[in-house]
């Protein structure tokens, strides 16, 4: 049992896409404090996986975006670990860029590796979990970027939004056996944060428009999915859990304090 978050997943399979590093690799280490036998992919083995006291992640190799790849990759899990429990649908991201600029083939990789993959990934795992007696849960991780404007990642909140329909529709297909939910994070600080909010300076200016105060950490998004995936959550389905903070500080009362001072 995980002090760290009261929930038990002692004997439970637990894929994590994108789980070597940033909110991927909080969340395999979240499900490793939990007890649950943790497998993380990506394209390339990372130097270090995930680990917690001596739980470890396993790494299996595979680009969610080769069919291919993901047929071999859930043909391993079948059988080497026999089940599996819980997917958290994570791998995605997307580099700035000007939506008036970028190459059509910019937009269609975007959209390919957050949207088109996560559902292909999710079908596999369902073929899988269907197949056994105690079902299973698919998450997917979603974002605010999907729910309000996102200059500089158009194509990437595009899809995030696409994955919101989408989860509610896989909930209605693949009920009652399989539960789909959706957890959308906002800002969250990982290893990469400075690519997009500069500096300690900038995160700090970024955090104080937060109303909790701060960026969100990777074991925010990881306690969430331990919750979400649990008999605890066990009727929610075709769901959206936000975890941004508070939102954001609508922007109009930075202009209309001042003016009332």
């Amino acid at each position: 049992m995980s002090e760290h978050s009261g929930l038990d997943y002692s004997g439970k399979v637990v894929l994590v896409t994108g789980g070597t590093k940033g909110i991927g690799a909080g969340i395999a280490r979240c499900f490793l404090a939990a007890g649950a036998r943790v497998i993380v992919c990506g394209r390339t083995a990372p130097e270090q996986l995930p680990d917690v006291g001596e739980a470890r992640a396993d790494f299996l190799a595979a680009d969610v975006r080769d069919q291919a790849a993901l047929e071999g990759l859930f043909d391993t899990v079948r059988r080497e670990y026999g089940r599996l429990d819980v997917l958290v649908n994570n791998a995605g991201g997307s580099p700035s860029a000007d939506a008036a600029s970028a190459s059509p083939r910019f937009h269609e990789g975007v959209i390919r590796l957050n949207l088109i993959a996560p559902l292909n990934v999710a079908q596999q795992a369902n073929q899988l979990m269907q197949a056994q007696p105690q079902g299973g849960c698919i998450v997917f991780i979603g974002s605010i970027s999907g729910l309000r404007a996102s200059p500089g990642t158009a194509a990437y909140g595009a899809a995030k939004a696409g994955v919101l329909a989408l989860v509610q529709s896989l909930a209605a297909e693949w009920a009652p056996k399989v539960r789909v939910v959706a957890i959308s994070p906002g800002l969250v600080r990982t290893e990469r944060s400075h690519l997009h909010y500069g500096d300690e300076a900038g995160m700090a200016a970024v955090s104080a428009g937060i109303p909790a105060g701060r960026m969100a950490e990777p074991d925010d998004i990881g306690n969430a999915c331990l919750y979400i995936a649990s008999p605890l959550a066990g009727y929610a389905s075709g769901c959206n859990l936000l975890l941004h903070g508070g939102g954001e500080r609508p922007a109009y009362l930075a202009v209309a304090q001042p003016a009332a001072n």
